[in-house]
């Protein structure tokens, strides 16, 4: 694993955002957690935002911070206030997927769902927007090397959701280019 890191800002709360790929995306985040943002600052708890069908799916994850959201549903609210809270301590740290469901690691754009614009806003103190563009490579091996490419958003002091979008994916289309060979799309 291959970790391309930023600084941390000491004393935040961080809401690290990662394209959401697979099944062992919450392990992936939460290795890069430990090695790119614990290393810098003491984080005191992780939490994981989950979509309601895959925490059912996979009740264990309840026991490593996870909590569910059910987009659309009643609860959306609640889940998007707890994750306000979360943030407003220093030093918790909340794994993110914008993207609200799976797609492939290799989308050209990254889609962003309206639950961000509902959460930054809300924190209370200071809290470090990071993203990170998690990319798996197989090439000759059945074991894939993974590529985090972070990138820091700024805080929720200067949060422009629409600048942020801009940011992720362009810093996005680099990573993918960054690492491995990448084709031009043809337009049709």
């Amino acid at each position: 694993m291959v970790i391309y890191p930023i600084d941390i800002k000491p004393g935040h709360s961080y809401l690290l955002m990662c394209n959401h790929f697979s099944f062992w995306d919450t392990m992936l985040a939460s290795y890069l957690g430990l090695h790119a943002i614990y290393k810098e600052d003491t984080v005191k708890c992780t939490y994981i935002m989950s979509l309601k069908k895959q925490l059912q799916k996979n009740r264990w994850s309840r026991y490593f911070g996870a909590f569910s959201i059910a987009p659309y549903g009643r609860s959306v609210n609640e889940s998007l206030e707890y994750a306000a809270e979360i943030l407003s301590v220093p030093g918790n740290l909340l794994l993110f997927y914008p993207q609200g469901n799976l797609e492939s690691s290799h989308v050209r754009e990254i889609v962003f769902k309206d639950g961000l614009s509902q959460i930054v806003p809300k924190i209370k103190g200071n809290c470090q927007l990071i993203w990170s563009s998690n990319i798996p490579e197989f090439l000759e091996s059945l074991k894939p090397s993974i590529y985090f490419n972070m990138l820091d958003c700024g805080t929720n002091q200067n949060f422009d959701l629409e600048n942020l979008k801009k940011q992720v994916n362009d810093h996005h289309l680099k990573s993918m280019k960054k690492n491995f060979r990448f084709s031009e799309q043809q337009d049709k």
